[in-house]
């Protein structure tokens, strides 16, 4: 069994692409507000929620019914792709995986049905006897429309 994999789905919110992007790079703060699952977010290092590899954020969330808890840096941001690349470490990932990558890019979807929102994860977990994080990936859907209904409203 390899230590190393990659999981993505994709998924149609009816957002503007620009407006989750923005929400995703630039105001994560507002996340532990609008999702259920998030219980908490602080900047732990750095002045803003948005610099790239100079903030460090410490999350709060459940994941398969646990409570979890990871820091956070920002690899990437890529304005003109809409894409957000996220490194998680320390804290409980860090019990699992050596790396875990998360990116979402985001997309208007191309027969106008909405905007088409992409996330996979990257990761290498610490041995053969760890789960791939499938409990990211429900996780990552339901908050995404989450984020969509709280995008639609304001």
């Amino acid at each position: 069994m390899a230590l190393t994999g990659k999981l993505s789905f994709e998924t149609v919110i009816r957002s503007p692409a620009a407006k989750f992007f923005n929400l995703m790079a630039r105001q994560l703060h507002h996340l532990q507000n609008i999702c259920e699952r998030i219980h908490a977010a602080k900047l732990q290092v750095g002045n803003d929620w948005d610099s790239v590899g100079g903030s460090v954020k410490h999350w709060t969330y459940i994941i398969d019914g646990k409570v979890v808890t990871c820091n956070e840096t920002i690899d990437i941001i890529d304005e003109q792709k809409y894409l957000v690349i996220y490194n998680l470490f320390d804290g409980d990932i860090s019990k699992n995986y050596k790396v875990f990558k998360l990116a979402f890019q985001v997309s208007d979807n191309s027969n106008n049905s909405g905007t088409l929102v992409t996330w996979s994860v990257e990761y290498e977990k610490i041995n053969n006897d760890v789960e791939a994080p499938y409990g990211y990936m429900e996780y990552l859907d339901k908050s995404t429309k989450e984020i969509d209904a709280y995008l639609l409203k304001a």
